[in-house]
């Protein structure tokens, strides 16, 4: 019975119900000007963390497709003109990115509200997000779609945390820098729309309140010995140069 009980689902926000979010989710789901492309990978629905869920009980203007690749016919839809498609995904040495500040700055224009933008996400685990991009280059570059990075940018050569603060580690990001899809959504639309600012500390406050509620019911992550070992490999050698 108790069993039964733990696991009934909202059918609201689609979490179980002792971690229903449901309360911090938007009455109304917030409009935006950007238009908001997510491609989903496999994998990704099955995680009990995914956040790309957050975002399509929060957001209006937002689709997710399913898949490994962008086709053709995902963003075929045309957007009112003057508009600009851009992707996010970090920077490399073939494939440079500005920052999403930059590109908003020089797409800058007279008219008043700004052009759309047709934002693209790439949700998936760092491995898979990266086979994406490159099964989707094509597509992207038919579409004239600008790459863009967060402000902040990554750094591949930190060990990367856990997605938030907390004593527990709920999900563990390969470099320094990244992010959960939600997290990254946020920052840009905070850099993009006209009220950037409070479309990203509304989405911020209902992921915190999913990483709260889900920390109750999970335990600490233990760094494995191997990991560990190689960690403190990387220490020494800093401290040594």
């Amino acid at each position: 019975m108790e069993e039964e009980k733990r696991r009934q689902i909202c059918s609201n926000c689609g979490r179980p119900k002792p971690i229903c979010i449901c309360h911090v989710i938007p009455s109304e789901p917030i409009a935006t000007k950007t238009e908001i492309l997510i491609l989903h990978h496999p994998h990704e629905s099955r995680h009990k963390l995914n956040t790309t869920p957050l975002l399509v009980k929060s957001l209006t203007n937002i689709t997710t497709v399913p898949g490994r690749r962008l086709r053709h016919h995902h963003i075929s839809a045309a957007l009112p003109q003057p508009s600009r498609t851009i992707y996010l995904f970090p920077p490399s040495p073939s494939s440079p990115a500005v920052t999403v500040s930059d590109f908003k700055s020089q797409n800058r224009t007279t008219s008043d509200p700004p052009p759309p933008v047709r934002l693209i996400v790439f949700d998936a685990t760092w491995k898979h997000a990266k086979e994406m991009v490159k099964a989707s280059e094509e597509v992207l570059r038919e579409a004239g779609a600008v790459r863009v990075c967060l402000d902040a940018g990554i750094d591949e050569s930190v060990r990367g945390g856990s997605i938030y603060d907390s004593e527990l580690l709920l999900r563990m990001e390969p470099v320094g820098g990244c992010v959960s899809t939600a997290e990254a959504v946020a920052r840009c639309l905070g850099a993009l729309e006209v009220d950037g600012e409070e479309i990203e500390r509304r989405l911020i406050s209902v992921l915190k309140e999913m990483v709260r509620l889900q920390s109750e019911f999970l335990k600490p992550m233990r760094p494995r010995p191997k990991l560990l070992k190689k960690r403190l490999q990387n220490q020494q050698q800093e401290e040594e140069e």
